[in-house]
């Protein structure tokens, strides 16, 4: 066991002014600005129990559906009856894990598909969001 010595002058903590910078957020949208996706009405709880609570997005307060990630937002556009899509281009994630981000995949019962990229480091996983969106999740790179 290790004691303290008692000090000689009193201590009083000062308390700090400067304002709190929250830590990152364990998530990116590969992206350069704000994504947009379209959502159909009533999706709204499975759509935060697989952005919020798997993926580790923060739901933006306010009107509308919005999540945000350490870089950008995710922006839902509620409509009644979603238009054809011109083009099956995934919305880009990118987090600290893929074996973690799989994991819960897995756990959920949710399919999904892995792939490969051209190099052996390169691996994502494909897959649908509540709302029909294409998703691919990746792993964020580190730089030494």
């Amino acid at each position: 066991m290790m004691e303290l010595e008692q000090t000689t002058t009193p201590f009083k903590p000062v308390q700090d002014k400067r304002p709190i910078i929250p830590p990152p957020l364990p998530v990116r949208l590969v992206a350069i600005d704000d994504v947009l996706a379209i959502a159909t009405a009533g999706l709204e709880e499975k759509l935060d129990a697989f952005y919020v609570q798997m993926l580790q997005f923060e739901r933006e307060p306010g009107e509308g559906l919005t999540y945000r990630a350490d870089n950008f937002n995710l922006r839902f556009t509620i409509v009644e009856n979603p238009p054809p899509r011109d083009d099956m281009r995934p919305i880009g994630i990118e987090v600290q894990s893929l074996q973690a981000a799989e994991e819960k995949l897995i756990e959920r019962e949710l399919e999904y598909t892995p792939q490969r990229g051209l190099l052996a480091s390169e691996k994502s996983l494909l897959l649908l969001d509540p709302a029909g969106n294409w998703v691919a999740i990746v792993e964020a790179k580190r730089v030494v």
